[in-house]
C-alpha cells in the first residue's frame, strides 16, 4: 500500500480566506484525523514529499506542519526512519486497573524497563499511607513504563514487605503478580496535579527540563480496607489523557 493511498488527507482544501498560515491548516488538518482514529499508533505519517504532492503545497509548508504536531506529541519523529503516530493512552477515572491491562484493551503492547528495585526503611509518607508493621520493610519498584516502545511514564511502587516479599518477582503487571496471592488492590483513591520536569524526570522521561508533566499518587487498598500500595506516576502530558464521566443529578 502506497503512502497516497494510506493518506486520509486528500481531499483537504486550504481556504486562502482564513486569517490561519497555511501550514496551520494543515496542522490542524492533521491532528483531526489522527484523533478521529483515520491513522492507527505507530503508523507511519505519509512524508513531506508525498504530502507536498498529494496535495500541492510545498514541503516547507508540510515540515511545518509536521513539525507543529511533533511539538504537540502527536507525532513521533525518528531520525533517519521517518514520522509516526505517536501512541495516546485514554485511562478513565472511575475504573481502577493497571497500566498494562489498560494497554492491552487499546492493542498496544506494554514493556517496563526497570531502574531499580529492592527493599529499604519506609519513608514518612509511606508509613502515613501504608502503616507497615513495627520494623517492616517496604518494596521499592521504579520503572520506565512504555507502549509499543514509546516511554509513556516513570512510575515509582511501593509496597509493604509482606505484600511483596520479593519485587525481583515481578515481571510485568504487579496487578497480576499481585493477584497471584490475592493481594491485588480492588479500590484506590488518586491524585492528579501537574508539575514541571527537573533534570532527572526529563532525562528519564527523554523530554526537556521544564516540560509539564502529569503527577498521580495512588492509594491502593484491599477489600478490608488495608492499604497495600502507594505508587508515584510522572506521565507524558503528551502521551496521556484522563477520562472522567460527571452526571448532574435531576432536580
Amino acid at each position: 500500500m502506497t503512502d497516497a493511498k494510506k493518506s486520509p488527507l486528500l481531499s483537504f482544501q486550504p481556504d486562502p480566506t482564513a486569517a490561519s498560515p497555511l501550514y496551520l491548516q494543515l496542522a490542524l488538518a492533521l491532528a483531526k484525523a489522527i484523533q478521529e482514529g483515520r491513522f492507527q499508533a505507530n503508523e507511519a505519517l505519509p512524508s513531506e514529499r508525498v504530502l507536498a504532492e498529494e496535495l500541492a503545497i510545498s514541503r516547507v509548508t508540510a515540515r511545518k506542519a509536521i513539525e507543529r504536531l511533533v511539538e504537540q506529541g502527536l507525532i513521533v519523529s525518528k531520525r533517519g526512519s521517518g514520522n509516526y503516530i505517536a501512541p495516546r493512552l485514554e485511562q478513565p477515572l472511575t475504573r481502577l486497573s493497571s497500566f498494562s491491562e489498560e494497554l492491552h484493551q487499546r492493542g498496544f503492547v506494554p514493556q517496563s524497563r526497570w531502574v531499580a528495585r529492592g527493599f529499604r526503611v519506609p519513608a514518612a509518607d509511606e508509613q502515613i499511607a501504608l502503616e507497615p508493621k513495627a520494623g517492616e520493610r517496604v518494596a521499592r519498584l521504579e520503572r520506565l513504563r512504555l507502549a509499543d516502545g514509546v516511554i509513556m511514564a516513570y512510575e515509582v511502587s511501593v509496597l509493604p514487605e509482606s505484600v511483596l516479599p520479593d519485587p525481583e518477582a515481578v515481571s510485568a503487571s504487579l496487578y497480576a503478580h499481585l493477584a497471584l496471592s490475592g493481594q491485588a488492590p480492588v479500590r484506590a483513591l488518586q491524585h492528579i496535579r501537574a508539575i514541571n520536569a527537573d533534570a532527572k524526570l526529563a532525562a528519564l522521561l527523554e523530554i526537556a527540563v521544564g516540560t509539564a508533566v502529569l503527577f498521580i499518587t495512588r492509594v491502593g487498598y484491599l477489600a478490608d480496607g488495608r492499604a497495600v500500595e502507594l505508587t508515584h506516576s510522572y506521565c507524558r502530558s503528551d502521551y496521556y489523557d484522563f477520562v472522567a464521566e460527571m452526571r448532574r443529578d435531576p432536580a
